[in-house]
């Protein structure tokens, strides 16, 4: 859905079997319909492959029954990162969504700089302060199965040896974070509060051994520091 300030709207539907060279061109056209032709950058980022938006024929699969199990999925994933996020007392983002590996993740923030773990561009401009992170993915090559995942920057080696909840949790050395599967949220008997619990107890622990604020770690939990 293309919307213009004044009202004015064009979709473009999404089938199988299209390429998305041809939706890329759908997509602009609408757009210039709407505004005027507008400059956009047609290189692909944060995947393998680098042909132009407008030329690339290689991928067009896209199966309506998974997206609908995808936007269900993460749309519950949201609902615990949002409970997680509600609470904190420190500086914290939204519940992002990232378009390179389509994860959902909320930064909470202890407020001290930091050396970005690289000067790669967007390590470079996003890793610049002390921030533990907790997010939902739907899988990559990396790990194919959905999951909750949990990490802190900069993190002592400490970090990987806490032990959280539930007991299903784990730290998996190739990813470098915490991982909750998926698959153990929705079996367990409340996967919402499982799913909290595992985010809240990976923040407690983080602030623990970065030696944060307690206050802040506190204030995760829903106990909100006291009136002075």
């Amino acid at each position: 859905m293309i919307e213009h300030s004044d009202g004015r709207a064009n979709r473009i539907p999404l089938t199988p079997n299209r390429p998305v060279a041809d939706v890329t061109r759908d997509v602009l056209g609408a757009v210039g319909r709407l505004v005027g032709p507008v400059p956009i950058s047609l290189r692909p980022q944060e995947v393998p492959w680098s042909a132009r938006l407008d030329r690339d024929r290689d991928h067009q699969t896209y199966d309506p029954a998974q997206v609908a199990d995808y936007f269900t999925a993460a749309t519950r994933a949201a609902m615990v990162l949002a409970a997680l996020r509600a609470p904190y007392r420190g500086r914290s983002t939204p519940v992002n969504a990232w378009w390179g590996s389509f994860d959902l993740a909320v930064a909470l923030f202890s407020g001290l700089p930091a050396e970005p773990r690289s000067q790669e561009f967007i390590a470079r401009n996003s890793g610049d302060a002390e921030e533990i992170m907790v997010g939902w993915w739907p899988g990559d090559a990396r790990h194919p199965r959905a999951a909750f995942f949990a990490y802190a920057s900069p993190a002592p080696p400490s970090f990987r040896d806490g032990i959280v909840s539930p007991p299903a949790a784990r730290w998996d050395s190739q990813l470098d974070e915490y991982v909750l599967e998926w698959d153990d949220v929705i079996a367990s008997p409340d996967p919402h509060a499982t799913a909290l619990a595992f985010g809240r107890s990976v923040v407690a622990h983080a602030c623990t051994v970065c030696h944060w604020d307690p206050r802040l770690a506190a204030s995760a939990h829903g106990a909100p520091p006291p009136v002075s």
